[in-house]
């Protein structure tokens, strides 16, 4: 009897990273073939939640592995195809966005598609958890990495996709110098396993990775598969204050979480309330807009099984000096910009 092989479906995103996975399908199919997976590809469309719907076709088929392949919000939007069933396929990343928080975090090759989809060869995986948000509309959707809300937290989905494509990081940097200088408080009430915050918050991260937009060491001691969130409040609407602290992530210290304007928290759930301008606040999951507050947090454990460079994901070294110089250089220009949007205000 001949032996059943399983079924892997690639599912990306032709528009990422300049159509970079565009070019490498073929490829790609051939190392999962030679991996051992029967394997197919689907193109994601304009049809709103191409990449979701699927993911949940697939899941539901009974495919026994999905690879993702674009930005963060293509992953994001098959995790959200996969997590509610109850028997999921393993998940596969292959990052070809502008930032690759989630990827970043797993140490996997990023717009190096035919590097990243050796990681599945290496049969190395974790079972990672995965964050559940309940908003106002009291629709469940799901997030790997960063769930935020109030300043700045826009700016992933108010930058237009061309842009991103065409300018990185720069694309982010304009409309954050932009935004920096109308960063407000607000206040709110946040529970969490250890009791409850009051007070004004400009800003809040719930993190599941260290890495967000591109900076590590956001939440320094953020686990992939421990049950809890990371919770970041940033208490200031400062703008020197901001800029100080910008600084210290860019710098990879990890001292900003014991900055007098930061609450750091760990909870294996999280809700968080406005007290004065209800719905005012927009929430951020994986880049992509996700509702309204007030939200709900759970963190599903293990929840996906996906594959990881585990030689190197405990490697503090892994980033090299360049990419690291790299990414201050931003954080420079971006409080150089912010500065002189300041004086022209």
């Amino acid at each position: 009897m001949v032996k059943k092989r399983k079924r892997a479906r690639l599912i990306y995103n032709p528009t990422s990273g300049q159509e970079l996975m565009k070019r490498n399908v073929a490829d790609v199919l051939d190392r999962l073939e030679s991996f051992g997976y029967e394997a197919s590809a689907f193109q994601t469309t304009i049809v709103p939640q191409s990449a979701q719907l699927e993911a949940a076709r697939a899941t539901e088929a009974g495919f026994d592995l999905i690879v993702a392949a674009g930005g963060d919000g293509t992953i994001n939007e098959i995790v959200n195809g996969i997590t509610p069933y109850p028997k999921r396929p393993k998940l596969a990343i292959i990052p070809t966005g502008t930032t690759n928080d989630f990827a970043r975090a797993l140490k996997i090759p990023r717009n190096k598609p035919l590097e990243a989809v050796e990681i599945i060869g290496k049969k190395q995986t974790l079972k990672i958890d995965v964050g559940k948000a309940i908003t106002d509309d009291h629709v469940e959707k799901y997030f790997i990495n960063i769930a935020a809300g109030g300043a700045l937290t826009e700016l992933t989905y108010s930058v237009p996709s061309n842009l991103k494509t065409m300018f990185g990081y720069l694309a982010y940097l304009s409309k954050g110098a932009e935004l920096l200088p109308r960063v407000k408080c607000e206040k709110v009430r946040v529970y969490h396993d250890g009791g409850i915050f009051e007070g004004s918050i400009s800003m809040f991260f719930v993190a599941l990775t260290n890495s967000v937009g591109g900076f590590e060491k956001i939440a320094p001691d953020a686990k992939l598969d421990d049950g809890l969130f990371t919770l970041i409040l940033v208490k200031t609407d400062d703008f020197f204050s901001l800029l100080a602290l910008l600084g210290m992530v860019a710098n990879g210290s990890g001292k900003h979480i014991n900055d007098v304007n930061i609450e750091y928290i760990k909870s294996s759930s999280i809700k968080i309330e406005p007290l004065e301008n209800q719905h005012s606040t927009l929430i951020n999951l994986d880049g992509e807009f996700g509702g309204q507050a007030p939200v709900e947090f759970d963190d599903l454990k293990n929840h996906i099984e996906v594959f990881v460079n585990l030689d190197e994901i405990n490697s503090e070294n892994y980033i090299g000096d360049e990419e690291r110089l790299a990414f201050e250089a931003v954080a420079h220009k971006f409080a150089e910009e912010a500065n002189r949007v300041q004086n022209e205000q």
